[in-house]
């Protein structure tokens, strides 16, 4: 049976899409608000409108590597609403390629939309989100064994799970903290397919809608972090404990993925 969320309100950067929109319809679905938070205001009226109009959700145009907007954004969203009872930092960046290809500006760019961002919109939100509310972040299994090519973006939501962690002791019992680290999602943030990594593609897909079930379970105190797939987080944890077997491991799990990278390329036609 669903939970029901009438009368509460999620605020959700990365709204306008992926994750961020299945969580919003979950949400809605189930009698609550949204606060979409994205770049592009086309995009996040399109995403309002799907969601039933303004008294179901609302388009707060927002880059979330903007750090100074984001300490007011909490009250513009009380303002609207009346509370914030779900925080979910879910907008997420990547610069793929090895760290020599990469400028100093993108790197940045990474640490800031995946670690900065989350770290000063929660510190914003917090003093204003009543007990029992939550915050959760969408970290990744990259979060937790490093991928190759993908130093910043690793390091970053590495980052964010320790933050999350820290969090959540210093908030509790008022505000539940956790985090969500997903592996592949079947969204549009693979971008260039070509420049993912193949061992991204070595692990099983997730679908939007079940990172936002998981979304759900961690605010509703069920688990502190959700790792999907399931055995994927448990073959992270491996890899992380012993770099020496993950190295052994790799050469195995990349030719795996060029061939699920490959089905996946003909599937979508790109």
């Amino acid at each position: 049976m669903m939970t029901s969320h009438a009368g509460k309100v999620a605020l959700i950067t990365g709204g306008s899409s992926g994750i961020g929109l299945a969580l919003a319809k979950a949400w809605v679905k189930a009698g609550g608000r949204a606060a979409l938070i994205a770049r592009t205001e086309k995009t996040l009226n399109e995403a309002v409108a799907l969601l039933g109009g303004e008294a179901h959700a609302a388009a707060f145009s927002l880059d979330v590597t903007k750090l100074d907007a984001l300490q007011t954004l909490p009250k513009q969203v009380i303002e609207k609403f009346g509370a914030i009872d779900l925080l979910c930092n879910n907008a997420g960046l990547n610069h793929r390629g090895a760290v020599l290809d990469r400028s100093p500006a993108e790197l940045v760019e990474v640490i800031t939309a995946n670690l900065l961002a989350p770290m000063i919109l929660s510190r914003a939100a917090a003093p204003l989100m009543k007990e029992g509310s939550a915050i959760v972040n969408v970290a990744s299994l990259a979060g937790m064994v490093p991928v190759h090519h993908e130093a910043a973006y690793s390091a970053s939501k590495a980052g964010l799970r320790a933050f999350t962690r820290v969090l959540a002791d210093e908030l509790k019992p008022k505000i539940r903290v956790g985090s969500v680290c997903p592996g592949p999602v079947d969204t549009n943030f693979f971008g260039d397919i070509e420049r993912v990594p193949n061992l991204v593609f070595s692990q099983p897909m997730s679908s939007a809608e079940e990172v936002a079930e998981a979304v759900l379970a961690v605010a509703a105190g069920k688990h502190e972090e959700i790792a999907l797939p399931w055995f994927s987080g448990k073959l992270a944890s491996v890899g992380y404990l012993s770099p020496t077997l993950l190295r052994l491991l790799r050469p195995a799990m990349d030719r795996k993925g060029a061939k699920a990278k490959a089905a996946y390329r003909k599937a979508k036609g790109v």
